[in-house]
């Protein structure tokens, strides 16, 4: 596949901040499952990071990296289009923009104790924050998903986003549809870390995808 036109960066820099994306997201992803495992109990991706919890470093700091690794392929993507007209009022950069700004928020501001839903008596400003700022990121990046699967000339990374996008849609949907009703929890802990496992996989994937064309000879192909 080719890009033909103009990139955000040259190539020296491209390169090397690609790669470093690409390592970012998977050692977010690493990070996210080490403390998933550590606190051998089924829970949702959020309540690594709560108050208290002996894995809130780790949570924090893999939405960070993750988020850096959305800004930068972010920054490198501005060349990406959607053919579809209502996916293409904004592009996948900005999404992934969107998305990487709203980790940066989600990782410094975490969910109280048990990350209960930000309704009812249990209700606080704190988890009522961190929930609003995590869906945006988190429906941003499908967002970004459904874009580069419409984009121009570039078909198979379209296919692998299409795939991704529904996955996700569809394993995260219910997941969140198990936590609102409070039944079988621990499948949806098990969902939300399946679709967000396959959400960051993708992430990589573009950054490794974006790197590939990136032309050794400085000259855009």
């Amino acid at each position: 596949m080719t890009f033909r036109l103009s990139r955000a960066a040259p190539p020296r820099v491209a390169r090397p901040l690609l790669v470093a994306a690409a390592v970012a997201v998977l050692a977010g992803l690493a990070l996210l499952w080490g403390a998933r495992i550590a606190a051998n109990r089924f829970v949702y991706v959020s309540e690594l990071g709560a108050d208290g919890e002996p894995t809130a470093w780790a949570f924090r700091w893999a939405l960070l990296l993750v988020a850096v690794a959305a800004l930068i392929v972010a920054a490198d993507a501005t060349h990406l289009r959607s053919r579809m007209r209502i996916l293409a009022l904004t592009t996948p950069s900005v999404s992934l923009l969107i998305a990487g700004v709203a980790f940066v928020f989600a990782s410094q501001v975490t969910c109280t104790t048990g990350c209960p839903l930000p309704v009812g008596a249990s209700f606080t400003w704190q988890d009522f924050t961190h929930t609003l700022i995590a869906v945006i990121g988190f429906a941003a990046a499908c967002v970004a998903m459904l874009q580069v699967a419409a984009a121009h000339d570039h078909p198979r990374l379209a296919r692998l986003s299409l795939v991704s996008a529904v996955v996700v849609a569809v394993v995260a949907g219910a997941g969140g549809i198990l936590s609102l009703a409070r039944f079988m929890q621990h499948v949806g802990g098990l969902l939300e870390f399946a679709a967000t496992t396959v959400a960051l996989l993708w992430l990589a994937i573009l950054a490794v995808a974006l790197l590939l064309t990136v032309p050794a000879n400085g000259q855009v192909g």
